[in-house]
């Protein structure tokens, strides 16, 4: 006899997988754009050059516009993500208690979120008479909601991720969707490659804006930098500005692996976890069995691998260029563009250290013939 897919789950709470799933299917598609902004626009910044005195100024002249499918996408995916939240505990509520529950019952179900002890202290002082036994002072399911309290955060509970995704939806509901705006996550001077993440020079860590100054250099001197451009997103009513990718993953991580799993189980997460997703897009007689099919990567570590990989392909292709006279830049090209993201990643991976100039790494000759020969042995199958 197998062991059933997380059994730790009850069948009443089957379809917050699917929410869960769902979510990470919206932040996928955020990610998609994000990626066609990015790495594909070309031309997110146009600079212009400015004298000053003995100074030439670099200045964002103008900025790409985000679609406008970005942050509706972004508010959509949170609000779902409280939706899973929300569920479990309706849902649990429901079970526990030992009679139907009247419509003024079911509106005092909700998940609080609270920075401090105090502020909690009087919610619960305030709650309603009618609220459900189950989930009254003093209750089981109520020491699970206290558990999962922002104010239990030592540092800056402002930032637990209860706190963050009740901020969002909040501000999504009553004012507008999310607020995106591009950031430059990194300026590279080119004639000096950086050989470690610390050499790159990061960006500011609010948005640019047309009129910034980018860079100062003498006049007449020539200086050529790679910018990486990057969208953030505001935390409403401060002047944090994230990264907008890795807020989404950091929340909805923890939505999926702590937040619905102790609200069902009441203790620590079970070490089989929620998959990240799973097909959704069809029925299946055995929702279990299509759960057990789902996959624990999560839309964020697809869009690092897919922007790892379409840096990666381009410098693969030099790299590998001079190695043989046999291989051609097209038929690299072709090379790089068959294989998929991962497979790209795995093989820069194996070179030893920080890859950046691939061509003055040394102690990596094996790794480098191993990847000539590998593409050799492409050109000749498609050879004609």
């Amino acid at each position: 006899m197998t062991t059933p897919v997380l059994p730790w789950i009850p069948d009443r709470h089957l379809d917050v997988v699917a929410t869960l799933a769902h979510a990470d299917e919206l932040i996928g598609q955020v990610g998609e754009l994000v990626f066609e902004y990015v790495a594909e626009n070309g031309d997110v910044f146009k600079i212009c050059e400015v004298l000053d005195d003995s100074v030439s100024n670099a200045v964002i002249e103008r900025i790409a516009p985000i679609a406008k499918k970005i942050p509706l996408l972004v508010a959509d995916a949170l609000v779902t993500l409280r939706a899973a939240i929300e569920y479990t505990l309706f849902t649990e509520v429901g079970f526990l208690s030992e009679r139907r529950l009247d419509d003024k019952q079911e509106r005092n179900i909700g998940m609080p979120a609270y920075n401090t002890y105090a502020e909690y202290a009087r919610w619960l002082k305030k709650r309603p008479k009618n609220t459900p036994d189950v989930i009254a002072n003093g209750s089981e399911l109520l020491r699970r909601v206290e558990g999962l309290q922002p104010f239990h955060r030592a540092v800056r509970p402002d930032l637990h991720p209860l706190a963050l995704l009740t901020l969002y939806t909040n501000h999504a509901k009553h004012r507008t969707p999310a607020v995106t705006a591009v950031r430059l996550a990194a300026v590279v001077n080119e004639k000096v490659p950086p050989r470690s993440p610390s050499d790159f020079e990061p960006g500011p860590v609010v948005p640019i804006r047309v009129g910034d100054v980018i860079a100062k250099t003498p006049l007449g001197e020539r200086v050529p930098v790679a910018l990486f451009p990057a969208i953030g997103i505001n935390r409403p009513g401060t002047e944090d500005w994230p990264y907008l990718m890795d807020e989404l993953d950091q929340i909805s991580s923890w939505v999926r692996e702590q937040a619905v799993p102790r609200l069902i189980t009441g203790g620590s997460p079970p070490s089989e976890g929620i998959p990240a997703s799973y097909e959704i897009g069809r029925g299946h007689d055995g929702e279990r069995d299509a759960i057990g099919l789902g996959t624990s990567i999560t839309a964020n570590e697809k869009a690092r691998l897919r922007h790892g990989a379409a840096s990666a392909r381009p410098s693969m292709v030099e790299m590998l260029l001079p190695t043989s006279a046999e291989l051609t830049r097209e038929t690299l090209a072709k090379w790089v563009a068959h294989l998929n993201d991962g497979e790209v990643v795995e093989r820069v991976e194996r070179f030893k250290g920080f890859v950046s100039d691939f061509g003055s790494m040394s102690g990596n000759a094996k790794v480098l013939s191993e990847l000539r020969d590998e593409a050799l042995q492409f050109a000749s199958k498609h050879r004609g």
